[in-house]
Parts: C-alpha cells; structure tokens; sequence
C-alpha cells in the first residue's frame, strides 16, 4: 500500500469535481431507496405475520410471530449475502455501473412484489429474491465513489453516501407513519420506487476511468495470452495471501456489526408493541409509537453514518471502529434488557441508532482501503456477504431464544445476540490503520523483455 497521501492541500470547492458530486447523489441515493425498502419491512413485520400465519395453519402467537418472522428476515438476508458476492464479482469483470443498475431493479421489483403474498414462506422467497438485488448497493456503490473521489474527502464522502441508508429508514418511518394504517400490503407495494433511480444512474453515474483501465488491461492480457497474478479468480486471490489477512479482517468487523445493527433493528418495533399490549394501549397507540421510535433511531442513525468518515479522518479507523461499537454496547445494554419509560426509550434510541450505524458506515469506508482495484468490489460483497449469513442468524436466533428461553421478551433476546456479535470488535486487532494513505493498487505487469532492451519501471496506477 502506497504512502502517498490521498490529495494536496487545497480548499474542497476547488478539489472536488462536478462529476465526483453525480457520482455521490446517485449512490446515496440508491442506498437511500434499498434503507426505504428494506426498513419498511421491519415496521410491517407483526402485522405481515399476523395476517399470513393463519393461511398457512399457524397460529400469531408473540412466539411464532418472532420465529416466522425472524426466518423471512434471515432470508433476506441470506439473499443479500449471496446477491452480494454475485454481483460483486460481475462488477470487477463487468464495471460497476451497469450491474448496480441491475442490482436497483431487482431488489425494487421484488419487495413489491411481496405484496401479493398469501402465506409467510411466499413472503420468504420474495425477501430472498429482493435481497439478491439489494446485497449490491453497499459493496458497489461504495468502491464506487471511493474510486471516483480520489482525494482526502474519500472517507468523508463514503460515510455521507452511507448515511443515505439510515435517511431511507426515517423516510420509510415517515411514511409508516402516514400510510400505515391503510395495511402492510400498501406500504410494501410502494417499495417499487427505488426502480425509478436507474435512469439518474445510467445516464449521469460514468465508470471510474480506473475501473475501465483495470478491465480493458485483463481484456488486452488475454487476447495476447499473456497471464498476470491480478488474472486470477477474484475469490480465490481474496482467499489467499496476501489479501486472505483483510478479508479476514473485514469479515470479522461486518458480522459483528451487521449482527448487532438487524438484530436491534428487526425487533425493536415488536419490542415496543410488547411493551404497549402490556399497558394496554391500543393498536393505533402502539404504531404511532413504533414509527415516532423509528424515526428518531434513524435520526441518529443518519448522523453515526454521516459522521464516521470525519471521525475516521480525526482519530483514526480503528479508533472510529472502537468509538462505534462502544456506543453500540452501552446503549442497547442500557435500553433493551430493562424496562423503561417511554420518555427514555426515546432519548436513548438515537444514540443506539447513532453507534449501530455507524459501525455499519466504517465497514464500507474503510473496505476500499483494503483491496486494489481489480478485487475491491468482490473483496468488499465477500466480507459483506459471509457477515451476512452469520447475520442470518441473529433476528431468527432472537425470535427463537426470545420464545424458548425469556418467556418471549424480545429484549432480552435481542440483547443476548448483540452481545455476541460485538465480539466481532476483536478484528481490530488485526485491522490495518489506513487513515492518510492512498487507495490500494494493482501492479502493472512487467512484460517480457526482448534481448538487450532495459526493463521499464513499475507504473502505479
């Protein structure tokens, strides 16, 4: 890795281009949509499974309502997790801009397309199908504006695009909150707008010149049968060294921070309708209370998410890692195993949202700093993907301990699992710091050398 630092002093009006702006509203905006979409499932989820359990001969019980629906959600994102790593792979062969645009229609399509489910394993293949499409926003689009904003605003930038996911989550809670008495069906039809963003990206998202070289190189290598070390397999380059040590790390970061945001994040609505059912408020008082609750999580949670890439610039990634995963720790060990008010539920909900996501936002800012260009948005999908099947587990592993084990207390449950997946912290004993140093690159290949001719200098690109 190169020591060279990312940009020259200058002020950001003058660093940062037109194209550099394009490239970061369409990528947040699309990660904004994919927070819409997939947000709205978590604020439906009880009522979805309500509806649906009696048409396939299961009664809604608390706990089959947790174990139903904690298996739709682990098949969502099991399908993230695969569709990630497929699509990631096609964007280091293919480019990124036209598989992202792929990734958007399919994971838009299918979301609505649950809303014609008639039972809860209909609904499950759906969710699969829709997080096929929906594993390639955060891997793609985040190699992309890395590779685009090649300066010292990169982290900055990728933090900000990561922060359009959590001000999808508050627009979806917005919307729960005015839509959703109309039923679960409406609010999943409406998920088919983020189709709408592939139009903005095609026509004013360009591939990174870097990318293009990258591909347009491998291309040139194999039409002269020449055969370089960044020709072989993506995955089985990012499963031996020297790149086996940051996929190590970055798999070790993202289960432990995917496992702790989807498990606070899929049942913290149940845990408030729990609460109210017990007070005995009234359905409509237990929504009203569910998206106000949703809306100040994702308050915060848009700020953590916002927030890292300077955090990171200010003190480092692994001290930024660290301050996330404190944050995360404290405030759901605070809010979740005990009773509160609903005053401090709503105080301290913001904070949990601002540490959850903002280990999300570090796994995708620091990602690009790990791989070069012709692995990164396979190396990025992969640690993402196997994070995700780890967090497969973590909603159905709640439902299930929630209904075995703590009389169906959600938050307890839910609690118990982010325990564990914050051990995924321990990575950063491994983790390289990266803050100040230029994105990783590929080696040029060094050809053959005719008879008395002086070998060239190896280029960086």
């Amino acid at each position: 890795m190169s020591n060279t630092p990312t940009s020259a002093p200058g002020a950001w009006r003058t660093v940062i281009t037109r194209t550099q702006w394009l490239v970061l509203a369409g990528t947040t905006m699309g990660w904004a949509l994919d927070g819409f979409a997939g947000s709205l499932y978590a604020l439906i989820l009880g009522p979805a499974m309500t509806e649906l359990l009696p048409h396939s001969g299961i009664g809604p019980a608390t706990g089959t309502i947790g174990l139903y629906g904690g298996l739709t959600v682990a098949l969502f994102l099991f399908g993230w997790g695969t569709g990630g790593i497929l699509f990631g792979i096609l964007a280091d062969y293919f480019g990124r801009v036209r598989v992202l645009s792929a990734g958007i229609v399919t994971y838009a399509v299918f979301t609505a397309l649950a809303a014609f489910a008639d039972t809860w394993w209909q609904l499950g293949l759906l969710r699969f199908v829709a997080g096929l499409g929906s594993g390639v926003e955060a891997p793609v689009g985040a190699a992309l504006v890395a590779e685009v904003w090649r300066n010292r605003y990169r982290a900055r930038a990728c933090g900000v695009m990561m922060s359009g996911y959590a001000m999808g989550f508050f627009l979806a809670a917005l919307s729960y909150a005015v839509l959703g008495g109309h039923g679960w069906r409406l609010m999943m039809g409406i998920a088919v707008a983020p189709a709408l963003l592939v139009y903005f990206i095609r026509r004013h998202v360009p591939e990174p010149p870097e990318i293009r070289g990258t591909i347009a190189a491998r291309r040139a290598r194999r039409a002269r049968g020449q055969r370089a070390e960044q020709d072989r397999f993506v995955l089985a380059r990012l499963l031996t060294r020297p790149l086996l040590r940051p996929t190590l790390v970055g798999t070790a970061l993202a289960t432990g921070s995917l496992v702790a945001f989807w498990s606070v994040s899929t049942w913290y609505p149940q845990v408030i309708r729990q609460a109210a059912a017990a007070a005995a408020l009234t359905p409509d008082v237990a929504n009203s209370r569910v998206a106000t609750a949703s809306m100040l999580f994702n308050a915060g949670g848009v700020l953590g998410y916002a927030t890292w890439g300077f955090l990171a610039d200010a003190i480092g990634r692994r001290r930024a890692f660290l301050t996330s995963f404190a944050v995360s720790a404290v405030s759901v060990g605070f809010l979740f195993p005990f009773t509160h008010g609903w005053g401090t539920f709503l105080a301290v909900v913001p904070v949990a949202g601002f540490g959850l996501y903002g280990a999300l936002s570090g796994i995708l800012v620091y990602g690009p700093e790990l791989f070069p260009p012709s692995v990164r948005a396979t190396g990025m999908a992969l640690y993402n993907g196997i994070g995700r099947y780890f967090t497969a587990a973590g909603p159905l592993v709640a439902g299930v301990i929630a209904a075995s084990w703590f009389g169906g207390d959600l938050g307890l449950a839910t609690t118990c699992v982010v325990g564990v997946g914050l051990l995924g912290a321990l990575g950063l004993l491994f983790a390289p710091e990266t803050r100040g140093l230029a994105l990783p690159a590929d080696p040029v290949p060094t050809p053959e050398p005719s008879p008395g001719a002086a070998i060239p200098a190896e280029e960086k690109l």
